[in-house]
């Protein structure tokens, strides 16, 4: 008979003693995550120097394309999300994610492949590259060097920008991000300079600073945020289409790293049914059997558990700029939501977009979750970077 539950270890209650022990912190991280997460700045800068030295000018001498497809799956499909809500509602062209093997079928001559794929083998990627080249479609391959993605895209005479594996792929967002927006800026699609990029690499060393593993929960917003949702049930909602990537990229940290489960979404489609979870058994009726005189922390029987709303929160730039939904509608939405959490008594944490540019402001939504959802992890005990499940997924699929 075969053990479901082997290599799973942990505890089902997180430790919050062990987050203020740097020392500790680092013996059950051991290999790397919060040390991996704090090199996004690096990831930005050393990307951008990658992609420089690619031939990213071929892209333009056939001119403007019919649509971008960006391929891959997992944190590699997230950088086409990324992709898209940088280059906002007046990029000239769609740009559409694919996370499964091959391309669509209307893919020819007119349109541009990115190929992303942080191992560079992952079959949707390989897949989309061989289509692409197949069909005619110009080519952009991105990932690691020395890969069967690097070799298609030789064969294609396609650019391929190498990004250098130093961890896990979902550690790696902003490493496989930066050449995708290069190469849709060589393409004319989005207005990011090297400003832009300076700036956003600077503000995640900031965040790296402030959420570092000696600073104490009580000045850490990644632990203070981590501890919030411990034994909850998280939903993550995102006021604006900039800030519903960064809620959904929470949700697949939260995932992978924590092995919590996550509700993600945008605020709008929230108010078209699931804003009802604020009033169901594990949010309004739970808290309504709740003693206001308890002790948070004193919920640790079974039936304990509650939702734990994040919402991030982007009051855009330029409220001139043409979108779905204007400024002023995303904002009075915003605090609605956080109305009707506190008519309810569920607790409710804010994290609020700053920066210049849409790319800093999108990092300014990252940076933190990306830090409590491997804080949250190592309280309750689990390994961040190792996902015994994962791996015996693959074998499984591999027999």
């Amino acid at each position: 008979m075969i053990d479901g539950t082997a290599g799973v270890s942990g505890r089902r209650d997180a430790d919050e003693a062990l987050l203020d022990n740097p020392e500790a912190l680092a013996e059950r991280d051991p290999g790397g995550m919060l040390r991996h997460t704090a090199s996004a700045g690096a990831q930005v800068r050393e990307s951008a120097a990658l992609a420089a030295e690619a031939n990213l000018a071929v892209l333009a001498d056939d001119g403007r394309p019919r649509a971008v497809v960006i391929a891959g799956i997992g944190t590699a499909g997230r950088t086409g999300d990324v992709l898209a809500t940088v280059a906002g509602p007046r990029c000239p062209v769609p740009i559409i994610g694919h996370r499964s093997a091959g391309v669509p079928g209307w893919v020819g001559a007119a349109d541009v492949v990115i190929a992303v794929s942080a191992s560079g083998r992952s079959p949707e990627a390989l897949g989309a590259a061989e289509a692409a080249h197949r069909r005619g479609a110009r080519l952009v391959a991105v990932g690691a060097p020395d890969s069967q993605l690097q070799s298609i895209a030789e064969q294609a005479r396609a650019p391929f920008i190498p990004v250098p594996r130093r961890a896990p792929a979902r550690a790696s967002l902003w490493a496989l991000t930066v050449p995708v927006l290069l190469a849709a800026r060589s393409l004319g699609l989005v207005k990011v300079n090297e400003a832009d990029l300076a700036e956003t690499a600077a503000r995640l060393d900031a965040d790296a600073d402030r959420c570092r593993s000696a600073a104490e929960s009580f000045v850490n917003p990644a632990k203070s945020l981590a501890l919030g949702l411990a034994g909850s049930i998280p939903i993550v909602w995102g006021s604006s289409p900039l800030a519903t990537v960064a809620a959904r990229r929470f949700g697949d940290t939260l995932s992978a790293n924590a092995r919590y489960p996550v509700v993600t979404g945008a605020l709008g489609e929230a108010g078209r049914g699931r804003v009802g979870l604020l009033d169901g058994v594990f949010g309004g009726l739970a808290e309504g059997e709740r003693d206001i005189f308890a002790d948070p922390a004193d919920d640790d029987d079974g039936d304990g558990t509650r939702l734990r709303l994040v919402l991030l929160r982007d009051g855009g730039l330029n409220a001139e700029d043409d979108t779905d939904e204007p400024l002023a509608v995303e904002e009075r939405r915003a605090d609605a939501v956080q109305t009707l959490a506190e008519r309810r008594g569920v607790r409710c944490d804010v994290v609020t977009a700053e920066g210049g540019s849409a790319l800093e402001r999108l990092a300014s939504l990252i940076a933190v979750p990306d830090f409590a959802s491997i804080y949250l992890a190592l309280a309750h005990g689990l390994d961040p970077m190792a996902v015994p499940a994962i791996t015996e997924m693959k074998e499984l699929s591999n027999q």
